[in-house]
């Protein structure tokens, strides 16, 4: 049988040695509290990886987990919990995180964590009494609109994506306070890590990352069209409903032409920087993805790919045009490699726009999400935004975008 403790010290000491986790609270909760006793009915091998593990289903989608360990302690660096805090936390998943966070409060603290769907609240109690943690309150409730019984939080946490920001948490956080969560951004997730000032929320810290997505009432728009099963192919776009989805399959198994954007990238810069900076200065950003044994075969063009499980890119719709960005065949998961973006039927011009986009994001010196910051203000503010900021409007928030570092982020 696996030495259970020599498994959980190695997660952790890779972790350490990887740079992931530098705050020694952080580390001393992480070594504390066995991640196993959150996932009984896995074996300790799977469950000491740093990987995410998916616990919940609903009509074959994953909508709860036990987070990868990684992101679960960048998170916790970002929320900065000190002893005797009263944490929120939006998302209880299976307990662990509310375990470590009543770890980093300590006896004089708090922590109430919330899920929407009454098995995971129950199966989360369950845990949290199995590992000792008793004084951690898990209540069935909807996180949109935070715990007012127990307002005003000194911390409060988000374990799932968010779309846009609820009034009821910056309502319901000190004005010292600290807020952290995978919000939905530029084309992708960033945990963000937000603190209050005069009128609006404004960000300290930011990270890639990607969560499933919040449920309830502040669950997103709906963003997918199916184009096919086996494999499945899903498009992710504004409006959906406006995309026809034999129409689009037709367009991806036609025929296409590759723009060189003129630009050498590593995959690592893709994700929070050209991405980002696609998907916020084009109205028509979308990703493409296919899952499933055969994705190899499908029409996706490459660029992230885990053979014969996923294949996935982004790109630009705009109604019967369509392009998404392309490496050269074969480049090596870490090796540098000329970005390249493949026009679908009449979207060579469309390619074009994208490839000069990439090139702008070159000449703005690369920026990315470590650099970004993000200021939130209610969607009825008055506030005016620099001329080199990005306004994103979302139900209750406009969010102000820029690299305060870079000089110029032209659009």
């Amino acid at each position: 049988m696996a030495d259970v403790a020599a498994l959980h010290r190695a997660l952790i000491d890779g972790l350490v040695a990887r740079g992931a986790i530098t705050d020694g609270r952080v580390e001393a909760a992480l070594r504390t509290v066995p991640r196993h006793l959150f996932l009984p009915s896995l074996a300790p091998a799977d469950v000491y990886r740093d990987h995410a593990i998916a616990t919940k289903w609903i009509d074959g989608e994953a909508v709860s987990s036990s987070s990868q360990p990684q992101i679960m302690a960048t998170m916790l660096q970002q929320l900065d919990v000190a002893p005797g805090h009263r944490v929120l936390e939006i998302g209880a998943g299976t307990g662990y995180n509310a375990a470590l966070l009543a770890h980093l409060v300590g006896e004089a603290g708090e922590v109430v964590t919330l899920d929407v769907d009454d098995d995971i609240v129950e199966s989360a109690r369950a845990h949290l009494a199995m590992a000792g943690c008793d004084r951690v309150r898990v209540v069935r409730a909807d996180g949109a609109f935070g715990f007012a019984e127990g307002a005003p939080w000194d911390r409060i946490i988000l374990t799932v994506g968010a779309w846009d920001l609820a009034p009821a948490w910056g309502e319901q956080l000190r004005p010292d306070g600290r807020l952290v969560l995978p919000l939905t951004l530029g084309g992708g997730q960033r945990s963000v890590a937000f603190t209050p000032a005069t009128d609006h929320l404004v960000s300290v810290v930011l990270r890639d990352c990607m969560f499933m997505r919040l449920r309830g009432a502040l669950a997103r728009p709906p963003d997918r069209r199916r184009l096919g099963t086996d494999p499945t192919v899903d498009l992710f776009v504004r409006d959906p409903e406006a995309v026809d989805a034999a129409a689009f399959r037709a367009l991806l198994e036609g025929p296409a032409a590759d723009v060189d954007t003129g630009i050498e990238v590593v995959t690592k810069e893709l994700y929070g920087g050209a991405i980002q900076w696609l998907a916020l200065h084009e109205e028509g950003f979308a990703w493409l993805l296919a899952t499933g044994p055969g994705v190899d075969q499908t029409p996706v063009p490459e660029l992230y790919v885990t053979p014969n499980e996923s294949r996935t890119t982004a790109g630009l719709v705009d109604g019967a045009a369509a392009c998404f960005l392309v490496r050269p065949p074969g480049t090596a998961a870490d090796a540098p490699f000329a970005l390249g973006v493949r026009g679908l039927g009449e979207g060579h011009a469309l390619a074009r726009r994208a490839a000069e986009a990439i090139r702008q994001w070159h000449a703005a010196g690369r920026p990315s999400t470590a650099g970004m910051r993000v200021r939130a203000y209610p969607v009825d503010s008055t506030a005016a935004a620099s001329e080199d900021a990005i306004v994103v409007t979302k139900r209750w928030h406009r969010f102000l975008i820029d690299w305060p570092d870079h000089s110029h982020t032209s659009r």
